[in-house]
């Protein structure tokens, strides 16, 4: 497992969707498995449009100044002209909607630098996510030329995320390393006149096809009969992906290895999903959701392990509570590996998604943060990161559950379009799946159930 880690970390490295080391990393995969004996197969599955980053640079100009920070695009930011986009660049503050009333007319046409917190554990990754979309719905509303957030991260470390809309977006998008941000603030906060100039060299596209990997043990008793264990193989490619996610796909891979290796034989057929996508927008579970759509009321459960490297704490239960005592029981064997607390509330934002909006049963594996919120999609985030103690310790309680739910008597219905949309009503999923640019495709049809006698648009 440790070996598979620095392997995919090192040798494919960061291998974001679409660019040549995520199709390296496929047949990585393909060959792990095959070679524990494993049955595997990579399944296609639609992307709505490429974005990978060649370069980005920056350059802040002004009365006797000039300097240039490092940046990072955004993931679907829009591309520059040659030689750069050069616009007014104002301090937006913390992009609230007092900052915007301030600057009024003049922040059409300019570029905004947005002030943010040192990032410091993962609640303060989703306030992020959250934020960010307000933020750039206010932005596109006033007509901005791009936003600059200033990065979050200690040690002026880069890092990606996605623009809020995704690849509806027609802007120049991008992070700021840290302390350049906070000079150009500085100087804006002194009534100094600062321009940007921003190019950034994208390789951008349409629709493609990219692909999953699918490990599966066959179960006997039942084999018509699913429980998925899935990590997303693609990563952001400033770093290695060791946190986010590779420490998971090694783990989930020599799972497989050792059940093969030991002849278990489950009741329920084990899949496991190596996803692709993730990061734009969690594609590659969707492609599977609609691939195998005639086979969802046969999935028992959906596990996505997604978090970083951090000791397992418990789960996500993502609003189905008849399967907390379910995970108890099945988690009893590696119970001094705890304790374990069941969390029943919806999550969004990893590979969970589709299948709780399709209504199958579903958890996410709840972790410690570690070194994981100030490395997230971050050039820091390499094979260091990880504690090899702990991801073992990790594959023995995912082994566990894997294998409680794999042979147990009960199994959840799966929910219907109407009980999932009581889940939505009662919770904060529509805000969540609003800041993670899914609201829309939920609600007219193209993620998750779809609408009674409408055709399920294409993803998007």
């Amino acid at each position: 497992m440790i070996e598979d880690l620095r392997s995919l970390v090192d040798e494919v490295g960061g291998r974001a969707t679409g660019s040549e080391a995520n199709n390296r990393s496929v047949e990585w995969a393909l060959q792990r498995f095959r070679a524990a004996g494993v049955t595997a197969r990579a399944e296609p599955f639609p992307m709505p449009a490429l974005w990978l980053e060649r370069g980005a640079t920056a350059s802040v100009q002004g009365p006797g100044v000039r300097f240039a920070p490092r940046v990072a695009a955004m993931p679907f930011s829009a591309v520059t002209p040659k030689g750069g986009s050069t616009a007014p660049l104002l301090d937006a503050g913390r992009g609230t909607e007092a900052d915007f009333q301030r600057l009024g007319a003049k922040a059409r046409g300019a570029f905004l630098l947005v002030e943010t917190d040192e990032l410091k554990d993962v609640d303060g990754l989703f306030r992020e996510y959250d934020v960010a979309a307000q933020i750039e719905s206010r932005a596109f509303a006033a007509g901005v030329a791009g936003v600059v957030y200033m990065g979050s991260r200690p040690g002026n470390q880069l890092y990606r995320h996605s623009v809020s809309v995704g690849p509806r977006n027609t802007r120049p998008m991008m992070v700021m390393e840290r302390d350049g941000a906070k000079r150009a603030l500085r100087l804006l906060r002194a009534n100094t006149a600062l321009s940007l100039t921003a190019a950034l060299d994208l390789r951008t596209g349409g629709p493609y096809t990219s692909r999953n990997v699918i490990g599966e043990i066959r179960g006997t008793t039942h084999p018509d009969e699913v429980v998925v264990l899935g990590a997303h193989l693609d990563s952001w490619d400033l770093g290695g992906g060791a946190l986010d996610n590779g420490a998971n796909v090694a783990m989930l891979l020599d799972l497989a290895r050792q059940m093969q290796r030991l002849g278990l034989k489950p009741a329920r057929t084990l899949r496991f999903a190596l996803w692709n996508g993730e990061e734009q927008g969690m594609y590659g579970s969707a492609g599977y959701t609609r691939t195998h759509a005639v086979e969802l009321d046969k999935h028992t459960l959906a596990l996505s392990v997604d978090i970083g490297c951090g000791r397992i704490t418990g789960f996500y239960t993502n609003g189905r509570s008849a399967l907390v005592p379910l995970v108890d029981r099945a988690l009893k064997p590696v119970a001094g590996l705890g304790p374990f607390t069941q969390v029943d509330v919806p999550v969004v934002g990893t590979d969970n998604f589709d299948f709780m909006m399709h209504g199958v049963a579903n958890l996410i594996a709840n972790q410690e943060p570690a070194t994981y919120g100030p490395n997230y999609h971050a050039r820091s985030d390499e094979f260091e990161q990880c504690d090899a103690r702990t991801l073992r310790t990790n594959a023995a309680v995912v082994g566990a559950l894997a294998w409680g739910f794999a042979t147990m008597d009960e199994k959840l219905p799966r929910q219907s379009r109407a009980e999932v949309d009581t889940l939505v009503r009662d919770t904060d999923l529509g805000q969540q799946m609003k800041s993670f640019n899914v609201w829309e495709e939920w609600a007219d049809g193209t993620r998750g159930h779809p609408l009674e006698g409408k055709p399920t648009p294409p993803l998007r």
